[in-house]
């Protein structure tokens, strides 16, 4: 007899849509005293949601109550009856209502681009949160950068390039902090969530905890990283729960098993709910869609969220259409490669300890363990590759078929973490530059959805990960072509904005981006940490100097 599900916010129904509920399930940890708005407040939540008072849901979700909630909730209860009740005068009066991140800021006219970035580390800096205050946000023990604007909280995977920044500013004591912070969520909640947010519980983001311990091992030494080995093992077996169990054929959680008995990854979230904080966009999404599809696309469009690519044609039968979500169905390249860098960085650390002695061998035992995984998974990426198209693709897992129809920058990703061969790295070179690259920098996808990961907008992570990509392969002309087309763009716009955006259109650089959920923010986190970072090379130190 099987046991319930006990995964908060999902119930089995939603779970078995793709493996049966099982007695490993997991309960998503919630820090105590923590406050989770879409359970904690009752009908409150949804009506504030669905009326829209806020144009952005996130608002909401972000807000802190001045009350216990279930005394939010009893008053609401009461207070809705009365007439004249104004709902939201009643939310001003209950709740703190968020400030975007660095507002009030005004830039400095006289200061270059790279000043003003170094400038925005301060203001872009959370100092330690305090514990036992009530809130969404789950409180960090150490300062951390934010992205900026509605993103007031660290998100993960933007933090490994906010940290590129970083190092070029100096800054390697606050990117230990950031570190340590990410190292105290794997240790008490189990893994790194999308953000220090109750509501982002339930996924995680890209894992570039490996890349970012890297990171700081080449900007100090290896041996000031070591202090995060075992934390690097406890994230990936967060990533790789239920691998040893599984069935070929089948998936579970974050993992894979092929036919052939290979196991490799996905996104997802342990959750079949609308998310919290996008909750009015993806109830009005699934009420066009059969009462029993519903939590099948709440599902993807959480995974996909996971993913930090929300929302792109990558992940959708029908490029025009969010209904279509498949994210749970495919195995991303760009994830199996992320997946492929923790197992080296893993290994090369436990063989590094190993190496100072005094660890009786289990050390060594990790890193043979760790390499052999990663040969397993490069293998595997390797047959991710199409040769007469020259590129990588995503494969769904049910049939193994790569989903050629649907190139994205997410091939680059092999390139980056020196998975592709030589020839290999050389053709998807080549074809990034014929069909990606655009006078402001690479494009994340060909196709113009109106969704904001596709044409015309670039990304600085995708920008930073095709550039150093195509470099690592021979293409040095290609990655100071494309780097100077971003810089030139983004640098344009902030003498004309005084601005760092968190995307660009860069098909037309004279337009602003657009697309997505919410307005484009500035600030921001992964601008400048890549802009920085690009500045540093001598072949772009011309274009950074205005």
């Amino acid at each position: 007899m099987k046991r319930p599900c006990v995964v908060r916010g999902a119930s089995c129904v939603a779970l078995l849509l793709t493996l049966a509920c099982r007695p490993s399930d997991r309960q998503t940890v919630r820090p105590s005293d923590s406050y989770d708005p879409a359970h904690d407040i009752g009908s409150l939540f949804a009506d504030v949601q669905l009326a829209g008072i806020f144009p952005d849901s996130k608002e909401f979700v972000d807000a802190r109550p001045r009350s216990a909630p279930a005394v939010i909730e009893v008053r609401y209860d009461s207070a809705r009856r009365t007439n004249g009740f104004v709902l939201r005068a009643f939310v001003e009066q209950n709740f703190v209502l968020p400030q975007p991140a660095g507002d009030g800021y005004h830039t400095v006219a006289s200061q270059s681009m790279v000043q003003h970035v170094n400038a925005l580390w301060q203001v872009l800096t959370r100092s330690a949160d305090s514990a036992g205050v009530r809130s969404s946000l789950i409180p960090l023990p150490s300062p951390y950068v934010v992205p900026g604007g509605r993103f007031r909280e660290v998100y993960y995977w933007d933090s490994y390039f906010t940290m590129l920044g970083l190092v070029q500013s100096g800054r390697t004591d606050l990117v230990k902090n950031m570190l340590d912070n990410f190292a105290h969520l794997i240790r008490t909640l189990g893994h790194i969530p999308n953000g220090n947010r109750t509501y982002y519980l339930t996924r995680s983001q890209p894992p570039y905890f490996a890349a970012m311990v890297g990171l700081y091992a080449r900007a100090t030494d290896t041996a000031q990283a070591l202090v995060y080995l075992d934390a690097l093992e406890q994230e990936y077996a967060f990533w790789m729960d239920g691998a040893d169990t599984l069935a070929k054929g089948h998936a579970y959680r974050r993992v894979v098993r092929l036919p052939d008995g290979v196991v490799m990854n996905r996104y997802w979230d342990d959750s079949a709910e609308p998310r919290p904080e996008s909750y009015r966009p993806d109830v009005e999404i699934g009420q066009t869609l059969p009462e029993r599809s519903r939590a099948g696309f709440y599902r993807n469009a959480r995974a996909t969220a996971e993913r930090g690519w929300d929302f792109s044609s990558r992940w959708m039968r029908d490029p025009k259409d969010l209904r279509t979500l498949e994210t749970i169905d495919l195995i991303p390249v760009d994830l199996n490669a992320l997946l492929y860098n923790a197992e080296r960085t893993i290994a090369a650390l436990a063989a590094f300890r190993h190496r100072r002695g005094g660890d009786g061998g289990a050390d060594d035992a990790v890193a043979r363990r760790f390499a052999q995984h990663a040969d397993a998974r490069r293998l595997a990426i390797l047959a991710m590759y199409d040769s007469v198209q020259g590129f990588f693709f995503d494969r769904r897992w049910h049939s193994g078929q790569l989903v050629t129809d649907r190139p994205s920058l997410a091939a680059a990703a092999p390139l980056y973490f020196g998975i592709a061969t030589d020839d290999q790295g050389k053709r998807v070179a080549a074809r990034l530059e014929r069909d990606f690259l655009k006078p402001g920098g690479f494009v994340t996808t060909g196709f113009a959805s109106g969704q904001q990961w596709d044409a015309p907008n670039g990304w600085p992570p995708l920008e930073w990960l095709t550039i150093e990509g195509v470099r690592h392969y021979g293409r040095a002309d290609l990655a100071d072509q494309a780097g100077s087309r971003w810089l030139a763009l983004i640098g344009r716009t902030y003498r004309a904005t005084g601005r760092m955006m968190e995307k660009y259109d860069v098909v037309n650089t004279n337009r602003r981006a657009g697309g997505g959920e919410y307005p484009t923010q500035d600030g921001f986190g992964w601008t400048n940490g890549v802009a920085l970072a690009l500045c540093a090379m001598p072949t772009q130190a011309m274009i950074c100097k205005n």
